[in-house]
């Protein structure tokens, strides 16, 4: 099990850029405008992690861990299976794979297959 990307929005994009740069020796880029504008860093494992703004008004700050998947479509299925709610179907990103996030227990989830 791995997560290949963790999604963190925040109103304080440079703030926690520096704070995990500090911290954990990251590296973060300049915006990524197919990841929602997110400042990323590898990770060791070849993951990354994206620090951005909220891109909408109601949009709360959230960790989201997006864990690999071989099949997409049937991990979504097995998740609505066990109860989950899609908040957004697998969706392509080019260049960096197809996530999708879904709602269960209280907390957002996602899902990424390259």
């Amino acid at each position: 099990m791995k997560v290949q990307y963790l999604e963190i929005v925040t109103k304080e994009v440079d703030a926690v850029c520096a704070a995990y740069a500090s911290s954990l020796s990251l590296q973060f880029g300049k915006p990524d405008p197919g990841l929602g504008g997110a400042r990323t860093a590898s990770l060791a494992d070849g993951g990354l992690v994206g620090v951005r703004a909220p891109l909408r008004t109601n949009e709360d700050p959230v960790v989201r861990p997006y864990w690999l998947v071989a099949d997409i479509e049937a991990a979504v299925a097995a998740v609505v299976q066990a109860g989950g709610t899609i908040a957004v179907p697998p969706m392509e990103i080019p260049g960096h794979g197809t996530f999708a996030i879904y709602l269960q227990g209280g907390n957002d989830h996602g899902l990424w297959q390259l």
